[in-house]
């Protein structure tokens, strides 16, 4: 954990108080803003650190197949269970479970992780007989749980048994000159990777930095690191080169409203217009970029796109889309009684 602000300062003195402690902690903060890294700290801070430290992110799999992955199945417990499989919490034995993206558990899950919190007890898919686990849960959401209880999304019992212990990770921009800081660790650390001269800010880029609010944090900071460390090895980065690697919609505040009317008018006036294409083709557009912008995680496409999960799966159908590096996803609809795909593994 880097920073030398008093927040920074503030949340490393409660990650070292909670280490000592047993019991879930619940981690909050914006996307990007470290929130695995504070649950990595906790565990190799506390007496479970020889122990394993396993990561899911529950945004990242079907709501189909969060059971089968957390718990484990035996086989023949759903079509393609060709062999019993152990789950997180039996794979992470007595050590350490982080729950990433905790609000996107279904209703149905989120009260069977509540009966592991409180005595440990979990069945597999498909058994009858109970297993135990020792695990510590950490778990972590970027969104308010208190708003998701009043909303009725997210158990009112689990938000209170996850949230004895609650960590807030402060946003890059409440973090001063740790700006500078982090760049500084990021630059070193792939300049060296690439066996390569680091760059350089000079003052107006390095003003710019500092000014920038990096709705990403961390992750926006570091990705905007490795580009320059490519483009710029060796050099001194001007303003002029450095504004093109901020956020666009940052940047484009201000700018005129596009007239859409007109925009339309004029696509009219050409003719052979199709209004069921031309929205099925901004449909596909729209989430084939969100998708890439989130590496595939349908929760967070989902989002920046303001509809809920389920409703993406359903508008993506069995129509493949095109994901960065030129791999493809799509809903194959997997569950219990059709699943196209096991839970992911742990390497």
């Amino acid at each position: 954990m880097i920073g030398k602000s008093e927040v920074m300062q503030q949340l490393k003195q409660r990650v070292r108080a909670a280490a000592r402690i047993s019991g879930s902690v619940l981690v909050t903060g914006e996307t990007g803003s470290g929130k695995e890294l504070v649950a990595r700290s906790l565990h190799f801070l506390s007496h479970r650190a020889q122990r394993p430290f396993l990561a899911l992110n529950c945004a990242a799999i079907s709501p189909s197949l969060v059971e089968p992955t957390l718990f484990g199945y035996t086989r023949g417990a759903f079509t393609g269970a060709t062999s019993t499989r152990a789950g997180y919490f039996e794979d992470a034995r007595d050590g350490t479970l982080f729950l990433d993206e905790i609000g996107e558990l279904p209703l149905e899950m989120q009260a069977k992780l509540l009966r592991v919190l409180e005595n440990g007890e979990y069945q597999r898919v498909g058994e009858t007989a109970s297993q135990l686990s020792h695990a510590r849960v950490i778990a972590a959401s970027n969104r308010d749980l208190r708003q998701e209880v009043r909303q009725g999304r997210f158990r009112a019992d689990l938000y209170h048994r996850l949230s004895v212990l609650t960590l807030a990770v402060p946003a890059l921009r409440d973090m001063g000159r740790d700006r500078l800081v982090l760049l500084e660790h990021f630059r070193a650390l792939y300049a060296a990777q690439a066996r390569v001269a680091p760059f350089t800010l000079d003052a107006a880029a390095e003003r710019a930095w500092l000014a920038y609010p990096f709705p990403g944090n961390v992750r926006e900071l570091r990705n905007i690191v490795i580009r320059l460390t490519t483009k710029h090895a060796g050099k001194a980065v001007s303003l002029a080169e450095l504004e093109p690697e901020f956020d666009m919609e940052t940047r484009a505040e201000g700018a005129p409203e596009r007239d859409l009317a007109t925009e339309a008018q004029r696509d009219l006036e050409r003719g052979g217009f199709s209004l069921d294409q031309t929205l099925k083709a901004w449909e596909r557009a729209y989430v084939e970029a969100a998708l890439r912008m989130t590496r595939g995680n349908m929760s967070q496409a989902a989002k920046l796109l303001g509809v809920n999960r389920t409703t993406l799966y359903s508008r993506i159908g069995s129509e493949m889309v095109e994901m960065p590096g030129g791999s493809t996803t799509g809903d194959a609809s997997p569950g219990p009684q059709g699943a196209a795909s096991l839970p992911p593994r742990r390497k």
